[in-house]
């Protein structure tokens, strides 16, 4: 007899039910689908576009400066690595929010109730899927900060508590993202949120006037505007501040995996803990700067030798705070190239350049610098490179000519002539620093050139001098400058006599407004 034909039904045995997936396999799909939000995260336009504009920024910075960035202080390093990643920061937190809200926006939330895994296991994927952007931005901080540290011209010290606030702030924003998203599942809700969040910040900010304790609320604290300070006088708490980030991240997230139905005791647990390590973060970065950095700042503006090292390059002395003892071999350097072409006692000078900053107004104050009057004595800042170097050449050659920085400061008259043209025939491409070292960035008419601390006052006559003088071979004008530096350097030689002198032509209507008084010619 034959089997009859048919569709057969397989049917399981009563009583046996599948079985709930163990620790490991829900371990195990989190993680998968960390991965694919993750990958997807990182398809994101907006995240591709933020994140190239951050490596190039970066690059750009790193390899395109103004030449200072040949001579990083490191304890400056570390804090400009936490401004740019809040733009990724933003990114991230506008496309994990989109990512949340996926399913709600193509309608297939239902779809989920099918699926084992809990929506607070979906919760804790997509913040998992910021991990590889955090740890992008944590690489570009690394290359950055040790790029710079391996350059034969860093001092300073950086701060590992200063570094991880960029990758933590990525890391803040992603959680963020998801938190706004379980909270109010309204797709196009994170553009607004970022405009206002802004608006916000900027009115507390204007409000409170910048309060210390408020400051620090915010995921960045720049505090630029003074030239670096040695460590031991920056007084951030940056520390407190990164414990602050780390565990105001953590509570985020387990906001956001409660708010999922995620009431689980690890999670109640891990979200006391995260509490109270924000709460120690906030209570140690609040309080302001100690009356003991206070007057360790101010000893250091006013009594600096109390705080330095000096070293002795040929016959010149050079004082520095420790960390920047190193470069005192630059700063020889340039005092004997100028010296080499001055003429008179000036060009075997024992002169003595001292480090100098004024700590006592706090990072973020760019106090001037008063000018010294001890005879000799040149002013250098804790900053080097690009510019700061024709500066500091025209505070040594204010120096020769002067004879100190005050009097440099207050002097009016045809003696720039002989200031400038020592200070800038000694850089590479005279010209560029010429008009580099002034106010105004111009080669022709009046102008104030830039020094450590007081400017020297040019007339547009003496920028045409100076001009001159710089187009031509230097060693034919140093033997004239030796020649005749008794009469260069005296307030009452007119800059027409300093002309005649150096053999440049000058005009006779230029001759005829040079009065030679001393007073300042325009």
């Amino acid at each position: 007899m034959s089997a009859p034909t048919g569709t057969i039904t397989r049917t399981a045995p009563t009583g046996v039910e599948p079985s709930a997936p163990g620790p490991e396999s829900r371990t195990a799909a989190i993680l998968a689908l960390a991965r694919f939000e993750a990958r997807e995260l990182l398809l994101q336009i907006p995240v591709l576009a933020f994140l190239a504009l951050y490596i190039g920024y970066v690059g750009w910075r790193m390899f395109f400066g103004d030449g200072s960035e040949d001579f990083p202080v490191l304890q400056d390093i570390d804090r400009s690595t936490q401004s740019t990643p809040m733009l990724l920061g933003i990114a991230v937190f506008v496309c994990v929010n989109r990512a949340v809200l996926r399913s709600r926006r193509q309608s297939t939330d239902q779809h989920f109730d099918i699926l084992p895994m809990e929506p607070w296991r979906r919760t804790v994927a997509h913040v998992l899927s910021v991990l590889p952007m955090a740890a992008i931005t944590a690489f570009v901080v690394g290359f950055e900060y040790t790029w710079a540290a391996l350059k034969p011209g860093a001092v300073g010290h950086g701060s590992p508590a200063e570094l991880v606030v960029g990758p933590l702030v990525v890391l803040l924003a992603g959680a963020l993202g998801v938190l706004l998203a379980r909270v109010i599942p309204v797709g196009f809700i994170a553009p607004p949120f970022v405009i206002g969040a802004f608006v916000l910040t900027t009115l507390v900010s204007a409000l409170t006037q910048g309060t210390h304790w408020v400051s620090w609320l915010g995921p960045v604290v720049q505090d630029v505007g003074a030239d670096p300070f040695p460590s031991d006088l920056l007084g951030r708490p940056a520390a407190w501040h990164a414990l602050y980030l780390t565990g105001l991240t953590v509570l985020l997230l387990c906001l956001a995996v409660l708010v999922s139905g995620g009431r689980t005791r690890l999670v109640t647990s891990v979200t006391a803990l995260a509490l109270a390590a924000t709460a120690a973060g906030v209570a140690g970065q609040s309080p302001g700067d100690p009356a003991s950095l206070n007057a360790a700042r101010t000893k250091a503006s006013v009594s600096p030798q109390q705080e330095q090292t000096c070293v002795r390059h040929g016959r010149s002395t050079y004082c520095a705070f420790p960390e920047w003892t190193g470069r005192t071999a630059d700063w020889a350097a340039s005092v004997d190239r100028i010296q080499s072409r001055a003429g008179g006692s000036a060009g075997g000078e024992r002169m003595t350049v001292r480090q100098r900053i004024d700590a006592r107004y706090g990072l973020d104050s760019d106090a001037a610098i008063a000018p010294s009057t001890t005879p000799g004595t040149v002013t250098v800042g804790t900053r080097w490179g690009g510019n700061r170097l024709p500066e500091f050449a025209v505070g040594v050659a204010s120096v020769l000519v002067a004879g100190d920085e005050k009097t440099a400061g207050e002097m009016c008259d045809a003696r720039a002539v002989t200031i400038m043209w020592l200070a800038l025939s000694t850089q590479p491409d005279p010209m560029t620093s010429l008009r580099n070292v002034r106010l105004d960035d111009s080669i022709e008419g009046s102008a104030v050139a830039l020094a450590p601390t007081s400017p020297v006052s040019m007339s547009a006559q003496q920028t045409t001098v100076v001009r001159e003088l710089l187009r031509q071979p230097h060693y034919s004008v140093a033997a004239k400058v030796k020649a005749h530096w008794t009469e260069l350097t005296s307030p009452k030689t007119s800059t027409a006599r300093v002309a005649e002198l150096l053999g440049v032509p000058v005009g006779g209507k230029a001759a005829a407004a040079d009065k030679g008084s001393g007073s300042c010619e325009e």
